[in-house]
């Protein structure tokens, strides 16, 4: 079958795909997004955490067939020709980036937490990060980001 959905506010088509294919699998091996990771293919781990109409999702559990017609965000979309989002900023400054693996699941995930709450306290962060598993960081690093990040305020930050 044909998909037409919107991937970081641009049209696009996949071809040839079959009923169980991912979101995942069709951003990566489709379309040549490689930010979001295949680690877990079970929910667990977030490291392939997008945003899927507004809401994140974990892409290997979203069929592709379900992605039809609808707006997705990835990491790659967080950034633009004038460089890196914020979050994404903040987590090289930070040091908040080891061997990479889950660092875009975790990103997206931030930056969607500041979108709905620009000022989360750390028990508010740590819930909404839950999802998303590191094995490298310790996580004090990343609370370290999420920090740094939300004092950039809503006016730097993509929306």
């Amino acid at each position: 079958m044909r998909l037409q959905f919107t991937v970081n506010s641009r049209l696009c088509e996949a071809d040839d795909v079959w009923e169980g294919e991912s979101l995942l699998f069709v951003l990566r091996e489709r379309l040549g997004l490689w930010g979001a990771k295949n680690a877990c293919e079970q929910g667990e781990c977030g490291s392939c955490s997008v945003v899927l109409d507004g809401v994140l999702v974990c892409a290997c559990l979203v069929g592709a067939g379900q992605a039809a017609g609808r707006e997705i965000v990835t990491v790659e979309g967080l950034s633009d020709d004038d460089g890196l989002d914020p979050v994404q900023e903040a987590f090289l400054e930070a040091g908040a980036v080891q061997c990479g693996f889950c660092t875009p699941g975790l990103v997206v995930a931030t930056h969607e937490l500041l979108r709905r709450h620009p000022s989360p306290t750390d028990a508010e962060v740590r819930e909404a990060l839950a999802g998303n598993l590191c094995r490298c960081t310790g996580y004090e690093q990343i609370l370290d980001a999420v920090r740094l990040a939300a004092s950039a305020g809503p006016a730097r930050r993509a929306e």
